[in-house]
């Protein structure tokens, strides 16, 4: 029995997974491999401006109802105008969206008394002539320039969702696209999208034009997210895939520190925002340079191309004999099963042609949308915690450090899958103690969230490699931007359900802390894909969750890299 399944390995290895065989003859993790993946994670960092720029640019400051024009011209003090015009709130403070019909000059009188409290409600209106703002962080933002508070204040979290409503377009556009036209032109156009966006949008005149080149950010996002992964992944051996995998996901962390070093020294919102676009101009160049990846030519019928490109890897890593070796009747001959397979158009609709393709798209559907949406539900407002808006930027970022070791190393050694549903349950189980702690005590409630937090980011960070590893090559970008668009309609649908904390205020917490556990138990359906080779059809995912060919696939020498592997992910966490 073993020898029949070692036979049938070898002769499938020469089949099936041939490029894997190609990849290490050029040089698998190279010159052209470091680089290719270092250019690749320089936009990453500034992935997560784009996603979390809300949290400054739409900042809302402490504000109040502005007098009228003829009592700001008097000779009393702000305080003194402040006092008679507004009154306060039962916190102490002045009210936010009120202020009394006529001046009560009686309250300048230290032994004077306010309104009786039957007659309160008679005396105030609406905020006639504008507000004033306490500019204490930013020194601008959409919401003190275009005034989004008050009856407005929803348009704050409406303009939130007009972006991820982008990226749920962009999903949807640019993994298609990519699959048929390529990584590569796909990752160029979304540069160039994201810089012109951003620059639009740091110039608008109005909200509504503001949304829209932010929608257009989204778009970019989702383009830059899918190509960037699947260049990466397409580019590197299966020893070196959960490495490379959390490193680009430290690329998006360190982002977040970037992100409140910028806003700290840059406070106006113009500025911020064209602060993280005018890079995306010299990624767009960089963009250049890349190489298509060869797995995908080889697949779309375009072998002289992959050919050239792998010889053009080889030459990179200085393996010059060796690229020269490869030929187009080489590629085919090894490719044989999987050129035949791709010979028909694939589209999103073979997501759920056979059973174990449609139970794994579900399962990983319920997974990215409960993962998005209770991670931007925690991260985007970060002003209720109550805790200076820079630092706690900082250790909301500095928290997904600690998260994805720990993710990497449990995925390493205990496996994909119980990784993913173990972070998703703990992090919905932080959330839901939350609701149980008084909201006086800001630093318990702020350390669970934090908590919470890096379990959704070590969530994010497992489910880019796992669906990366899940879905086959023929298919990868149609799957990636359809779990890409799930995550999207979470993360649109986040910002709304902030908006019941007006009428009840435990429902949006109860909503984020059980999203994540249902989807956690969702994730134990999926199979485990540790130390298995990625899929290049729909074959290969009906056999792997089967059981039937794959275990048999990895050779003892593969078993021993793996098992290295696994030494050194342990060594780099300590």
């Amino acid at each position: 029995m073993v020898k029949h399944c070692n036979e049938e390995s070898k002769g499938q290895s020469n089949r099936r997974m041939a490029f894997a065989d190609l990849l290490e003859q050029v040089g698998s993790t190279g010159r052209f491999q470091i680089l290719h993946v270092m250019l690749l994670c320089i936009p990453v960092l500034l992935m997560a401006s784009h996603n979390l720029l809300q949290n400054f640019v739409a900042m809302v400051p402490p504000h109040y109802c502005s007098a009228d024009s003829n009592l700001s011209q008097s000779q009393l003090s702000p305080e003194e105008i402040l006092l008679i015009t507004v009154p306060l709130s039962e916190a102490g403070k002045p009210q936010r969206c009120q202020r009394y019909v006529a001046p009560q000059w009686h309250l300048l009188d230290t032994n004077g008394t306010s309104t009786s409290e039957e007659n309160y409600d008679v005396f105030l209106q609406g905020c006639a002539d504008g507000w004033s703002y306490n500019m204490t962080g930013m020194t601008s933002t959409i919401i003190s320039e275009w005034h989004l508070v008050c009856d407005l204040h929803s348009l704050k979290q409406m303009g939130q969702t007009i972006y991820m409503g982008g990226v749920l377009v962009g999903a949807l556009i640019f993994g298609g696209l990519s699959d048929r036209y390529g990584r590569r032109i796909l990752l160029m156009i979304s540069n160039l999208l994201m810089a012109v966006s951003g620059t639009c949008a740091a110039f608008s005149p109005s909200f509504p034009l503001f949304c829209l080149f932010r929608f257009g950010c989204g778009m970019a996002l989702s383009g830059l997210g899918l190509n960037t992964f699947s260049l990466i992944v397409e580019w590197i051996p299966t020893r070196v895939r959960t490495l490379t995998g959390t490193t680009t996901g430290y690329c998006y962390t360190v982002g977040q520190l970037i992100l409140a070093a910028i806003a700290y020294f840059i406070t106006d919102w113009r500025w911020l925002t064209l602060a993280v676009s005018l890079p995306f101009y010299i990624f767009f160049l960089i963009s250049w340079w890349f190489h298509e990846s060869s797995r995908w030519l080889a697949l779309n019928n375009k072998p002289e191309q992959a050919v050239k490109t792998l010889k053009s890897v080889a030459r990179f890593n200085k393996r010059h004999e060796e690229g020269e070796k490869i030929d187009v009747k080489m590629l085919q001959e090894s490719m044989k099963k999987e050129l035949s397979c791709s010979n028909r158009t694939y589209n999103a609709l073979d997501l759920f042609r056979t059973p174990k393709m449609r139970m794994m798209i579900l399962c990983l559907s319920a997974t990215w949308l409960s993962t998005s949406f209770a991670y931007y539900g925690l991260a985007m407002d970060l002003q209720k915690f109550g805790v200076d808006i820079y630092l706690i930027q900082v250790i909301f970022g500095a928290v997904d450090i600690p998260a994805k070791v720990v993710i990497t190393v449990c995925m390493s050694f205990i496996g994909r899958r119980p990784s993913q549903s173990g972070a998703l349950i703990i992090a919905g189980v932080t959330i839901l103690i939350n609701l149980l702690v008084p909201n006086d005590k800001e630093t318990v409630r702020t350390c669970l969230a934090v908590l919470g937090k890096g379990c959704l980011a070590a969530s994010f960070n497992c489910c880019y490699l796992y669906s990366g590893e899940l879905f086959p090559t023929i298919i990868r970008q149609s799957g990636m931007g359809w779990v890409s668009m799930m995550a999207r309609v979470g993360a649109m649908v986040a910002p709304m359900v902030q908006l019941t904390g007006d009428y009840i205020p435990w429902l949006p917490g109860l909503i984020y802390g059980g999203a994540p556990i249902l989807s956690g138990i969702a994730a134990v359906f999926l199979p485990e894909t540790l130390g298995t080779h990625l899929p290049d059809t729909i074959q290969d995912v009906e056999d792997r969750s089967s059981g039937k060919r794959f275990k048999c696939q990895a050779s003892t020498k593969e078993a021993v890299i793996l098992q290295d592997t696994k030494v050194d992910l342990l060594k780099q966490a300590v």
